[in-house]
C-alpha cells in the first residue's frame, strides 16, 4: 500500500505540474503575444523591404524563418547589402531576445520559486483530486486528522489561514497540499477542489466560522458529507439532526474519530470505561476490502475490536460465530478504540 500511495502523489504531483505550467503560460501570454507578433510583423516588413532592395526572399513563410533565425543570433544566408536590411541583423535581435528574456525570465522565477505563490500551487496540485476529502484547520488537531486520514489512504487537501511552518512540512511530506487562505471564501472552498470531494471537515476553534464554512461547502455540493467541530454538545446533536452534519463535540475530540467519520461510517459517541474510549462503529465490506475471508476471530484478534454483529444478504447475526468469515457487501460492526476502529477502517 505504501509503493501505491507513492506511485499516486508522484503522478499527481506530475499531474499538478503540467496543470501549472499551463496555468503560467496563461500568466505570461502577453510578453509571448508580442514577442510571436513581432516575428510575424518583422518577418512580412523583412519580406516587402528584401523584395524592394532587389534581393527578394522567395515567400513569407521563409521570411519570418530568416527574422526567427536572427532573433537568436543564427542568421541564414548572406550578409545583405542594402543598409535598411542591415539594420535588421543588428536591432532585431535586441528587441526580440529583450522581450523574450523579459517573458522567460519572469516565468523561470516564477516556475522555480514556488514559494512565492504558494496558494497558486497548491491549488494547482488539489485541481488534479477527486473523492477526496477537504480539511480546514491546521491546528494540533487538524494536523493530527490530516495524518490519520493519510495513514488510512485518503487523499486530503488543507486550507488554513496562518498554518505553522512545521506542519505545512509534515503535511507536504506526506503529500498534502496546503492552501494558505480562509477557508469562508467561497473561491478557496473551489480551489480546494469541493465540488469533487467526498467530504469536508471543519475543525477551527470558532463554532461561528465552522458553520459558515458547512453552509457554505453545502451550497457548492449539497449531498458533500460534512465533519464539523462543536464544542457544545447538544448543539451538536441539534446540528446533526436538523443538518445531516458530523458534528463532532468535545466530547469527541480524537482525530481518529473525525477520519473515520468523513469517511462514510456510522459511529457512536465514545463513551469512558475505566479511563479508555469506546465507540460503536458500523461499515459495509467494499469489494477490494482486506477483510474479505476474514473470520470473525482473525478480525477482533488483529484489530483488538468486539465484533457485535455481521449482516450478510440482510441477515443480522448478534455476536457471530467466530469463524464466519466475511464477504464483499456484508455490514460489520464493532466496539472498539478511535485507533482501532481507523485501522479497520483504512484496510478496508
Amino acid at each position: 500500500m505504501a509503493r501505491g500511495r507513492v506511485s499516486r502523489i508522484s503522478w499527481r504531483k506530475v499531474r499538478a505540474s503540467w496543470r501549472d505550467t499551463i496555468l503560467l503560460l496563461r500568466e505570461f501570454a502577453w510578453p509571448l503575444f508580442l514577442f510571436i507578433l513581432t516575428l510575424l510583423g518583422a518577418g512580412i516588413l523583412y519580406y516587402l523591404l528584401a523584395a524592394q532592395a532587389g534581393q527578394p526572399v522567395d515567400s513569407v513563410v521563409e521570411s519570418i524563418y530568416l527574422v526567427l533565425s536572427l532573433a537568436f543570433l543564427q542568421p541564414i544566408g548572406d550578409f545583405p547589402d542594402n543598409w535598411y536590411l542591415q539594420v535588421f541583423y543588428f536591432v532585431l535581435p535586441i528587441i526580440t531576445l529583450g522581450l523574450f528574456a523579459y517573458g522567460l525570465a519572469d516565468f523561470g522565477r516564477m516556475f522555480f520559486n514556488r514559494k512565492a505563490r504558494s496558494k497558486e500551487w497548491e491549488m494547482a496540485v488539489a485541481s488534479t483530486f477527486e473523492d477526496h476529502i477537504v480539511l480546514i484547520g491546521l491546528g494540533h488537531l487538524g494536523f493530527r486528522v490530516a495524518r490519520q486520514l493519510f495513514e488510512i489512504d485518503q487523499d486530503v487537501v488543507v486550507i488554513e489561514l496562518n498554518p505553522q511552518a512545521d506542519l505545512i512540512t509534515a503535511a507536504h511530506e506526506m503529500g498534502i497540499p496546503v492552501i494558505e487562505d480562509d477557508g469562508k471564501r467561497m473561491e478557496v472552498l473551489q480551489g480546494a477542489g469541493t465540488t469533487k470531494a467526498r467530504a469536508i471537515i471543519i475543525c477551527t476553534q470558532n463554532d461561528n466560522l465552522n458553520l459558515q464554512i458547512a453552509f457554505k461547502a453545502r451550497k457548492l455540493k449539497p449531498e458533500i458529507q460534512v465533519v464539523v467541530r462543536i464544542f457544545d454538545d447538544e448543539f451538536a446533536q441539534t446540528l446533526e439532526e436538523q443538518f445531516g452534519f458530523e458534528a463532532m463535540s468535545a466530547t469527541r475530540m480524537a482525530a481518529p474519530i473525525f477520519a473515520s467519520a468523513a469517511t462514510g461510517i456510522d459511529i457512536t459517541r465514545p463513551i469512558t470505561v475505566e479511563g479508555e474510549s469506546f465507540s460503536l462503529a458500523c461499515l459495509d465490506v467494499r469489494d477490494k476490502s482486506k477483510l474479505i475471508g476474514k473470520t470473525v476471530s482473525v478480525i477482533e484478534q488483529d484489530y483488538k475490536v468486539s465484533v457485535v454483529l455481521l449482516r450478510h444478504d440482510s441477515e443480522s447475526d448478534y455476536h457471530p460465530a467466530g469463524d464466519r468469515q466475511l464477504s464483499a457487501d456484508d455490514v460489520l460492526a464493532v466496539l472498539a478504540g478511535p485507533e482501532q476502529i481507523s485501522q479497520l477502517v483504512g484496510d478496508n
